[in-house]
Formats: C-alpha cells, sequence, structure tokens
C-alpha cells in the first residue's frame, strides 16, 4: 500500500506532531509512506531526520492550484493508493486535484477542530465532495460538530489521537526547570505547554495563577510556546507585576522534561479537538486540570482521572488547582488512573485504527 500525506503549516504544533506518528508508524507496518509539506517546515526537518519519505513545495495561499496540480502529478507518476491530509489547506488542494486535475485516489481526512464546518459554498463542496471517502475525526464532539454539515454522514468516524507514551519512560534528576530557573526545591510548579494561540484562553490562565499565586508564596507558573497571543501574556504579567513568578520558557523541543518537571498541568482552554497535550501529562504522572473543551472530557474524567472545569470559571480552576495541591491523595488517585488510561492512546493503535481505514476503502 502507498499512502501520500499532505500537511501544509510550516510551524509544528499538535496536528504536526500527529502527522508525524502517523507516517512513522505506517512506515514500521510496511505501509510506504510519502508525506507533501512544504520546504523547511518544521515537519520536513523532522522526518527527513527520521528517515520518512518527504516531497517538498513552496508555501502559498488557501486555494493554490499549483499544490493541487503537484498531488494530482505525484499521484498519477507514483500509483499512490490512499491521500491523507492532515489540515484544511491540505484538504482544499486535495479535493481541487479530484475536481480539476482529475486525481482519482481517494481521499481521507484528518479533523482536529471542534468548530463547526464553514457555511461558505465552498467549504460545503469540499466536505461532501465525492471523492472524499473518510473523514477522521479525533474525538467524539468533532464528529457531532461536522456531522450536520455532511450528506453522508457515514464517512464520518473517530480515531483518538495518540503518544508515544514510552517517551516518559525515565527519571528526571533534580528538576529541569527549577535548576534553569533558578527556583527552591520548594517551589510548586504549575504550567501548560500549548501554542499561545487565542483558543487556548490564556487570560483565564493567567488569572487563575495570579489568584493561586497570591494565596501561596511557593507557586510559580510556566508557559512553555510561542504565538500570537504572546504579547498579550507578556501585558498581562506586566501589569499585574508578575514576571519573577510567571515565566515564558517559548517553544521547547524537551517536552517530556518539562512536563515532568510540573507539580499540575493546567489547561484552559476554550475549544479543543481533543487535547493530547493532556496525554502528555497523563504519561508523565502530572495531575490535570482542565476546562470542558471540546474533546478533553474524552479524556478527563472529573475526580478520576483529573479535575474538570467549565470553560472560563477562573473561581472553579482556582478551587480546582488548589484542591489537588492540598489534597494527597486525591492527588494521588488521579496520576494512577491517567496512567492507566492512556495506555489507550498510544500512536500505535492510532495508526492501526487508521490503516483498516485505509484498507477497508481500498477494498471497496
Amino acid at each position: 500500500m502507498k499512502v501520500l500525506h499532505v500537511s501544509t503549516p510550516m510551524s509544528w504544533r499538535g496536528g504536526e506532531q500527529q502527522a508525524a506518528y502517523l507516517a512513522r508508524a505506517l512506515k514500521e507496518m510496511k505501509v510506504e509512506v510519502s508525506v507533501l509539506t512544504p520546504l523547511h517546515s518544521e515537519l520536513s526537518t523532522r522526518l527527513k531526520e527520521d528517515g520518512v519519505t518527504v516531497i517538498n513545495f513552496k508555501s502559498r495561499g488557501l486555494l493554490d492550484l499549483s499544490l493541487a496540480k503537484k498531488i494530482a502529478k505525484i499521484c498519477n507518476e507514483q500509483k499512490f493508493d490512499v491521500v491523507h491530509t492532515h489540515d484544511s489547506h491540505a484538504h482544499s488542494a486535495a479535493v481541487l486535484s479530484a475536481a480539476v486535475f482529475s486525481n482519482m485516489v481517494p481521499i481521507v481526512v484528518s479533523r482536529r477542530v471542534d468548530f463547526a464546518v464553514s457555511s461558505n459554498l465552498f467549504s460545503k463542496w469540499k466536505y461532501n465532495h465525492a471523492s472524499i471517502k473518510k473523514i477522521i475525526c479525533v474525538s467524539e464532539m468533532i464528529l457531532n460538530i461536522t456531522a450536520p454539515s455532511m450528506n453522508d454522514k457515514k464517512k464520518l468516524t473517530v480515531v483518538h489521537s495518540g503518544i508515544n507514551t514510552t517517551n516518559y519512560n525515565f527519571s528526571l534528576e533534580g528538576n529541569l526547570l527549577k535548576d534553569e530557573l533558578n527556583l527552591s526545591q520548594e517551589t510548586i510548579l504549575i504550567g501548560n505547554l500549548s501554542a499561545l494561540a487565542d483558543h487556548k484562553d490564556f487570560p483565564t490562565f493567567l488569572k487563575v495563577a495570579k489568584e493561586v499565586i497570591h494565596a501561596n508564596p511557593f507557586v510559580h507558573f510556566i508557559i512553555a510556546g510561542t504565538g500570537d497571543e504572546k504579547s498579550l501574556i507578556d501585558k498581562f504579567i506586566d501589569e499585574n507585576n508578575l514576571s519573577s513568578r510567571i515565566h515564558l520558557l517559548g517553544f521547547r523541543k524537551d517536552v517530556t522534561k518539562v512536563m515532568k518537571s510540573l507539580d499540575v498541568f493546567l489547561i484552559t482552554s476554550k475549544t479543543e479537538g481533543l487535547g493530547t497535550i493532556v496525554l502528555e501529562a497523563f504519561a508523565a504522572e502530572i495531575p490535570v486540570v482542565a476546562t470542558r473543551a471540546g474533546g478533553i472530557p474524552e479524556l478527563v474524567s472529573d475526580g478520576v482521572t483529573g479535575l474538570l472545569v467549565e470553560v472560563g470559571d477562573v473561581s472553579g480552576l482556582t478551587r480546582a488547582v488548589q484542591k489537588v495541591l492540598a489534597d494527597h491523595e486525591l492527588r494521588t488517585k488521579i496520576i494512577s488512573n491517567a496512567k492507566s488510561k492512556v495506555q489507550e492512546f498510544s500512536f500505535q493503535a492510532t495508526a492501526q485504527k487508521t490503516l483498516n481505514i485505509y484498507q477497508e476503502i481500498i477494498k471497496n
């Protein structure tokens, strides 16, 4: 079997991590995998290092017909069995390759965002085009949100994203962040490792941080990531004189060590496809306090694998953080249950379920 994956972002976020996991796992399953992605994209760089076949293009706009033409040309020359798209631009280009350039290779779409499909004619057309054989939603929530836009709802299916749980099979000597930030060993670290994007709702995160910091002199907060919200975050920190207690780490490649350095993982998203960073916290044995956003409740069961609070509820999130810090028995139970839960979400399991979908499409 030959599968062409298409991913258009230059940056590295959750979707690109999932595309990389899938490409690597399928390669290990003896599937011939190629990934079409922009020249110098982070995904391109990482996959080349792993020996995955990468085909590059120059990144352009949303309706780039040259990308659609390239997909059709590659499929015709290399005889791929499936085209799998990993973002909206890739989805558009793949459908245009079928509609404009007569590419007959069946298309699989991964959908990771928990908002409704746009009501414009182009979006409705591209989701219901005959070339689309399956739309893989990363959570039940996304499937339910997407379903009203689909003429054939049988094309929708759920395959939860997964992580490499073995990445956390190590003991951290000392505490990376406490050493790096020159903090005492008594310091309590609460953090979030996410892109600094609007849907992550960092204003709520920061308001919670302010409340918890005022109540506990030993608590510090960390934010690891880059994005458009950085100036907003900087402004809040400056206006509230919290620069000594809230630390911005920027983009980190040592996610496992950063995660293992935390005492609590706090995610305050307004929307979330699934929230695989929550799975990373589970694997690292860090208790999670989260909002009921998107697919997060499919991972975090309140009081069982973490604590769940309504979106935007600063007081509720503050109480939840303080509760998990104060209640050792609850903390221990949450960590143990979450460690068991994450075993259901390996990237190998995600890849096997995805491969089953490819095989079903080819068979039919």
